[in-house]
């Protein structure tokens, strides 16, 4: 008997980079100490306290137990519209937020509003690896805007405009970057916005990091500040990171009416409410803990620090960039192509990354290492696990 076949876009979608790297890991014996892991960007520490009893209560709340209003509660969207227009000095409203089942699914959702099969949406190399696989499981195609170690990784508004043919509908910008940690000065974002505008492209921008920008970064553009923002971007956040929330799945997407009418379809159609639990103690968190979020942006920028002070005085490594929760690596001439040393070095002495290829094209001598995961013993230890290639 000849089975069924399977989705033929689904197939085409590369494995799933984090389980590839997990599966490496199991195969090392410890002998070089702990595993150090840097493969998934998590919060090296735990949620406030007062907030994870929060959580607890409305996980046991029998309202929240209950379907919800399909783009989340008001509550949240009213607080999270208001700290929008705190850190970017712009005025929103609940109208303009609609919170959903983390920033992969806000993404997923967005281009299922703005794409249709066969179009192109624009992505900057290295990529979020995430946003390609959604990508090719709707039937689009990624259009890699490369960008370079000695630009920093900060896209070009001129390269991109190159790359633009008639069946590109959308560029993505994150900032601070995924998988590199750069972060886009407010006129490069404002030159694609301007670019968008001119030919006629929506533009996605993901700003899940966003907390964690140093204060001389803020606000991170004025895009928000147009009063015609509505009619081109769409804005994409996350809570995982900045309230230590990721296994509760909760994130948001902003947008204008235009889009939000026909985001509510997509979103009755695979959400129909997000997570509830932690609704309420998120739109508390918003208005009580902007000193505990600063502290752990201090702790995350010192160990950004920890890793270059350990790494970069090794002669043949390479630090291609360095922010927020990430490093990108250059590996020595001698080793050998991304895939292979990070299984080399998982399996070998415990230090789990992801390879360059998992980014995109032309990335295979690239290593990307979540060091926001990890304290400063285990950045400590880094030289000799890197060396172990050698």
């Amino acid at each position: 008997m000849t089975p069924p076949p399977l989705s033929p876009r689904i197939l085409a979608t590369g494995a799933a980079p984090i389980p590839t790297a997990k599966a490496w890991a199991a195969g090392y014996d410890g002998r070089s100490g702990p595993a150090i892991d840097m493969t998934q960007a998590v919060p090296g520490y735990p949620t406030h306290p007062e907030l994870a009893i929060r959580l607890a209560e409305g996980a046991a709340s029998p309202v929240q137990a209950r379907y919800g209003t399909i783009d989340g509660d008001e509550s949240l969207r009213t607080a999270l519209a208001a700290d929008i227009g705190r850190v970017y000095g712009a005025s929103l409203d609940a109208a303009d937020v609609a919170i959903t089942a983390g920033a992969n699914l806000a993404f997923a959702m967005a281009i299922t509003v703005l794409c249709d099969a066969g179009d192109q949406v624009m992505l900057p190399v290295p990529w979020y690896f995430n946003n390609a696989m959604a990508l090719t499981m709707q039937g689009l195609e990624a259009l890699p805007l490369p960008c370079r170690p000695e630009d920093g990784f900060i896209p070009d508004p001129d390269r991109a405009a190159a790359l633009i043919g008639p069946r590109t509908r959308a560029i993505v910008l994150i900032s601070p970057n995924n998988p590199t940690g750069a972060i886009y000065p407010p006129a490069v974002i404002a030159r694609f916005a301007a670019l968008c505008r001119t030919r006629g492209l929506w533009l996605i921008l993901d700003e899940s990091y966003r907390d964690f920008l140093p204060g001389d970064a803020l606000p991170p553009h004025t895009l928000f500040q147009d009063p015609d923002w509505r009619d081109g971007l769409v804005h994409l956040y996350s809570f995982s990171k900045a309230y230590c929330v990721a296994g509760h799945r909760i994130g948001a997407m902003v947008c204008g009416p235009r889009v939000r009418t026909e985001l509510n379809k997509v979103l009755d159609t695979l959400q129909i409410c997000p997570p509830r639990g932690p609704l309420p103690g998120l739109a508390w968190a918003i208005d009580h803990l902007a000193g505990w979020k600063a502290g752990n942006r201090t702790l995350i920028a010192e160990r950004a620090k920890a890793f270059r002070q350990a790494v970069e005085p090794l002669a043949d490594w390479r630090i291609d960039a360095l922010g927020t929760y990430f490093a990108y690596l250059r590996l020595p001439d001698s080793a050998p192509d991304a895939m292979a040393a990070a299984e080399a070095l998982a399996t070998g002495c415990g230090l789990f990354s992801l390879a360059g290829p998992f980014f995109g094209p032309g990335q295979d001598r690239h290593l990307r290492l979540a060091f926001a995961n990890a304290g400063l013993d285990a950045i400590a230890a880094l030289p000799a696990r890197l060396l172990t290639l050698e």
